[in-house]
């Protein structure tokens, strides 16, 4: 049974979601304000997290940011009633996975979780994958680059595992879409926000850049 924490201080959203949930065969866990639930994502395991971004205590985007500052890598679908380009952004750069504006079909919301709880319960491989000085474990799915661990989320874990799979040859754009998104395919934006924020953690605290960007193709790793 897959396990969900909501985060969400709507009380009629949270009644509808576990009412939904309970009908599905998911187990929800439930926090009607920030604190609490950077609390209980904090002290248990769960396949994924459905977080609110207007919180009590403390809002959504900081829940988000310090589960994933703490190493902490469960998908996290944010569901708000901010729909403008700029709050779909942030919630990214701050390491959400996946954005639905209130109010959605639950069937959609469904469909969503399912892609990214298979993502991060993906078939995961025994040996490790090594490209230049970047070194993915897949039994922990952690990444580390001169020995330094990497902060990824699954998406960006994802398109840096699939980039070493592929290096020194270009993983273009549709691979990463059809692989991340099946039939779903983002607008770019989105995908351009999850490589700035790969970037982020790949070239930014190093000397030399390893993530190269192929124009109007994809993106490649490139050792210096």
């Amino acid at each position: 049974m897959k396990k969900v924490l909501l985060i969400e201080d709507n009380r009629e959203i949270a009644n509808m979601l576990f009412d939904y949930f309970e009908y599905v065969g998911m187990e929800l866990d439930y926090a009607d304000n920030g604190e609490l639930g950077y609390k209980l994502a904090t002290e248990n395991r769960f396949d994924i997290i459905l977080l609110d971004l207007m919180l009590p205590r403390m809002d959504g985007l900081t829940v988000c940011e310090k589960l994933r500052e703490q190493g902490n890598n469960t998908p996290i679908l944010m569901l708000t009633a901010l729909d403008s380009r700029e709050d779909m952004l942030k919630g990214f750069k701050f390491g959400a996975d996946d954005y639905l504006t209130k109010p959605f079909d639950l069937d959609i919301l469904e469909a969503r979780m399912g892609a990214l709880i298979r993502r991060y319960h993906g078939a995961v491989a025994s040996n490790n994958l090594e490209f230049g000085d970047i070194v993915i474990k897949s039994a922990t799915r952690k990444a580390y680059r001169q020995n330094k661990l990497l902060a990824l989320n699954p998406t960006t874990y994802k398109i840096l595992d699939m980039l070493v799979r592929k290096a020194p040859e270009i993983l273009t754009r549709q691979e990463i879409a059809e692989a991340l998104w099946e039939e779903q395919e983002p607008n770019n934006d989105v995908l351009r926000s999850h490589i700035y924020q790969l970037r982020n953690q790949l070239d930014k605290p190093f000397d030399s850049p390893i993530l190269v960007t192929v124009p109007k193709v994809g993106f490649r790793l490139e050792q210096q």
